[in-house]
């Protein structure tokens, strides 16, 4: 997927690549049974940085969570070890690392709404001196992170006479961080005190000094406000990083990183008139090579590529991706289920991965006449529309995510279930997941579905869950248990999804 023609040919003579059998890795947050989830802590963005050494998620209250890897600096040492180590099968390991509060919830006194603290979406910004970067946003307010390890600061010294300490046979008080005795740090100045006869004759001032003990610590550099009438969405670092997009239901935004007070509005879909508005934006995404390039997904299912060469305002779009809608086919439920989620660039850029409420699909952005793949998630569910409309399930919002090496892709479904999907031409990997300590627990195995292709007059290839097991008509799902966030390590087999307050993290 990644290669050219040589790469296709060898690709074509060995096969596609087998089957990944995955394996439980970590637990973040683990619930214990019967344990109810607070609203505030359920996950709401899981966001890899490019290194994969860092992992950041934000939840419904607010709060961003850092984690950083530990096995590959753990795993350091000779030649030889490093030789006999297998690293096919390494276990990726994460720990905590910190965590700080993001936005805090609102109010918009002059349209009388209330703005929720959600981290809708966290991305990672290019490090700097040692330092973490990262962009999170809520409904309205984008906010750029410096995370920093800083040495603490101490005061060393109190308004005492240093010859008096000398001679004392006392030890020296333990100072705490504030250069209070350890023992006497409320109230330091109480009645055991008593000034010297003549008082003190000189006063000395308190040192700072700095320890070398660290402590990491998160610092808002900027506040992106004010720009968005709709709810934020999405955003987008550009490949040059210094600018980044972010886009609501009617508008993409182009920011400056160094420039908070000022954004040039490129896309804007709003009508003259608001009844003649026929789809919104759902998700845009910056080219991962050309700083000059993005896309965008809207609510009718289709998927615009734009180059911001072409004008300052990009009404008119470069490419437009979308299915023709089959004959015969179109019902009440045809636009809800049509509305794209999510929208993934491939590492190399030749890709673009979206994700719809029914299923997964890959476009190339050389071929805008269809998807070039399509995998059902969500196929088994269409008896059930009805009900889903009902209860708003059918409004959920999936995300999707592929690998490092595009080989494969993945989205998550009810029940805390998750899809993988082979991409390599004559793949029929197609593995359902439990987001849980055994993840191969309700394994569901499915055949590939074949190719609806005659010849090659399309080349489109579905494959999916057409009758999975027990659950065909889908009354086996808990649709109050969803798995709508995840992510995948650039450079590895590694998947970290949320399920509801838990960071679940799985390698193969």
């Amino acid at each position: 997927m990644n290669g050219g023609d040589d790469a296709s040919s060898s690709a074509a003579t060995s096969g596609p690549p087998p089957s990944l059998e995955w394996r439980f890795s970590q637990v973040f947050g683990e619930r214990t049974a019967g344990e109810e989830v607070q609203e505030v802590d359920i996950i709401s963005a899981i966001e890899f940085d490019k290194s994969g050494d860092h992992l950041a998620t934000g939840d419904r209250g607010g709060r961003v969570v850092l984690f950083e890897r530990t096995d590959t600096k753990e795993h350091g040492g000779s030649r030889r070890d490093l030789e006999e180590t297998d690293y096919a099968v390494r276990h990726p390991e994460f720990r905590y690392k910190t965590e700080f509060q993001s936005h805090e919830p609102e109010f918009d006194y002059l349209k009388s709404l209330e703005i929720e603290e959600k981290i809708n979406k966290i991305r990672w910004c290019q490090p700097a001196n040692g330092a973490l970067f990262l962009l999170c946003t809520n409904d309205k307010t984008i906010k750029y992170w410096k995370v920093q390890e800083k040495k603490i600061k101490r005061i060393s010294e109190m308004n005492i006479d240093p010859s008096k300490m000398e001679s004392s046979s006392n030890p020296p008080p333990q100072l705490v961080a504030n250069g209070l005795p350890a023992d006497k740090a409320h109230g330091y100045l109480t009645k055991d005190f008593s000034f010297p006869p003549g008082g003190i004759p000189s006063l000395r001032l308190p040192v700072v000094v700095t320890s070398q003990d660290t402590n990491l610590v998160a610092r808002c550099r900027r506040v992106y406000a004010h720009a968005h009438d709709y709810h934020i969405n999405s955003i987008s670092n550009s490949s040059d990083g210094e600018t980044f997009i972010s886009a609501d239901d009617l508008r993409v935004n182009l920011w400056n990183l160094e420039i908070s007070n000022q954004s040039f509005n490129i896309v804007d879909v709003k009508p003259t008139n608001m009844e003649d508005l026929t789809e919104v934006i759902t998700s845009a995404e910056f080219h991962p090579i050309h700083c000059n390039m993005l896309a965008y997904s809207s609510s009718k299912g289709s998927i615009r590529l734009i180059d911001m060469r072409q004008s300052a305002l990009c009404d008119s779009h470069t490419k437009l991706f979308e299915e023709p809608e089959a004959p015969g086919s179109r019902s009440f439920f045809t636009e809800i289920i049509a509305s794209i989620s999510d929208i993934k660039f491939s590492k190399d850029g030749r890709y673009i991965l979206s994700r719809d409420y029914m299923t997964l699909k890959l476009w190339d952005i050389n071929m805008d006449s269809g998807p070039v793949a399509s995998y059902q998630v969500h196929e088994h569910l269409r008896p059930r529309l009805c009900d889903l409309y009902e209860n708003d399930s059918i409004f959920d919002k999936f995300e999707c995510c592929l690998s490092g090496d595009g080989l494969r892709v993945a989205t998550g479904s009810y029940s805390n279930l998750f899809r993988v999907f082979g991409t390599s031409p004559g793949s029929t990997e197609a593995a359902t997941l439990e987001a849980s300590k055994n993840p191969m627990r309700r394994q569901i195995q499915t055949p590939a579905r074949p190719s609806r292709s005659i010849g090659s007059m399309t080349r489109v290839v579905r494959r999916g869950s057409e009758s999975p097991g027990a659950e065909a008509n889908g009354n086996a799902y808990d649709f109050t248990t969803k798995l709508l966030h995840m992510a995948w390590h650039p450079t590895e087999n590694s998947i970290a999804c949320a399920a509801a307050n838990s960071l679940y993290m799985y390698y193969a």
